[in-house]
């Protein structure tokens, strides 16, 4: 065992240099910086996962470390080495702040090392950990009168393979306005994203009202009924999995209709067009459905000069009356905010890089890394990576992003 954990181990919580307590009772004393009802939503949030340590040996309560943790990942620390330096960088105000006593005598012993975070994050409730952070990040939504997009799509988090080769896999439900994960869980290694779906979405209280998109492989007649049975709408894609819906979809008199809705868009090397047709429908051979779709998408790919056109069939819940053909093109296209997220996890976090593989670990920091996303979405940046940026120049400045000033 190396000497800073030994020490971390042995040396007791620093109780106030006037004070004659013992320190074994000020483990006993509460700490107002991180319980009570005064406390931000997000510590309170924070609060509820279970500690998995023993009592005894405790120095840092559990909120203070997640915090720390969520704060350095906030400043662009990627592996558990920077996240413990920028906690031994940060202000005493700031440790103070998420509950970190800090002793002038010993200043050293003040923060948690690297190895008490990295063991608290391996054993960590992975899924108390993204309930609370989910929570947490829809506390501070703000949500409008209109019709809420909620995209469910999966991410394999490559870097982080077990022994055995398997990929951790974690399927999330991404707001569509600001990329805010309400949910995310693992997928695991014995099931697959269908059977995953129905508990995902039993993690967020409220649903009704809410359009749930996803990828064909969610095309599925269950998912349908349990959405609105909870009194949510859907948008699916017909694909080869569901041939005879394509089928039908496909059958419908789309040359007597006419174009309802183009929108261009241009990224990634390419401009692309977009035609959207909406026909009412009753006797699908998909339960709920209301409305079929027809998106016809014309690419031109700026240095080949490649034209490719691409129809796509979708159905969808919801009435005419409840979604026009420019609504059902800003929630279809909404969809793929869930990739942006992933994107940015990828590139400006690195995430697919990170080796970490310990226990909870490589889960635990996604959930960070989806904090820290949804945190400065929330404050109105576009650019994450600029945000990060200026994060890392005002060490205070995560504190404000996270509402915890």
């Amino acid at each position: 065992m190396e000497f800073s954990t030994l020490c971390d181990l042995l040396l007791p919580v620093p109780a106030d240099a006037s004070s004659l307590t013992s320190p074994a009772f000020e483990q006993l004393r509460p700490h107002p910086e991180v319980s009570g009802s005064d406390l931000p939503d997000l510590l309170e949030r924070l609060a509820q996962v279970p500690d998995p340590r023993d009592p005894r040996g405790v120095r840092h309560p559990l909120v203070t470390l997640l915090a720390l943790t969520a704060c350095a990942v906030l400043a662009g620390a990627r592996p558990l080495l920077a996240v413990s330096e920028w906690v031994a960088d940060a202000p005493p105000a700031l440790l103070e702040r998420l509950g970190t006593a800090v002793d002038p005598l010993v200043p050293k012993w003040s923060w948690p090392a690297e190895s008490t975070i990295r063991r608290l994050l391996a054993r960590i409730d992975a899924d108390a950990l993204d309930r609370a952070v989910g929570a947490g990040l829809a506390d501070r939504q703000t949500r409008g009168q209109g019709l809420r997009g909620l995209a469910v799509d999966g991410k394999s988090l490559r870097g982080a393979a077990r022994a055995k080769g398997r990929e951790i896999h974690l399927l999330v439900a991404c707001d569509h306005v600001n990329a805010l994960v309400l949910a995310q869980m693992d997928v695991g290694e014995k099931t697959n994203e269908i059977t995953r779906f129905r508990p995902l979405l039993d993690t967020l209280e409220d649903l009704a009202g809410t359009v749930v998109t996803s990828d064909a492989m969610h095309t599925q007649h269950d998912h349908a009924v349990y959405l609105l049975d909870r009194q949510a709408h859907y948008i699916v894609i017909a694909k080869r999995n569901t041939k005879k819906l394509r089928r039908q979809l496909k059958s419908l008199p789309w040359t007597q209709i006419p174009l309802q809705d183009r929108t261009r868009a241009t990224g990634h090397g390419r401009q692309e067009i977009r035609r959207l047709k909406v026909c009412t429908v009753n006797n699908t051979l998909f339960p709920g459905a209301r409305q079929a779709v027809q998106i016809v998408r014309r690419r031109v790919h700026r240095k080949t000069g490649k034209i490719s056109l691409k129809t796509v069939y979708a159905v969808t819940s919801l009435t005419a009356e409840q979604a026009g053909p420019a609504q059902l093109a800003r929630l279809i296209r909404g969809h793929w905010t869930v990739e942006a997220l992933h994107h940015v996890r990828d590139v400006t976090f690195a995430e697919d890089a990170s080796q970490l593989r310990t226990g909870n670990t490589p889960r635990a920091m996604a959930t960070c890394r989806n904090l820290a996303i949804g945190a400065l979405r929330l404050t109105g940046a576009r650019n994450i990576a600029s945000g990060l940026r200026r994060a890392v120049r005002d060490q205070t400045r995560p504190l404000a992003l996270l509402g915890l000033t």
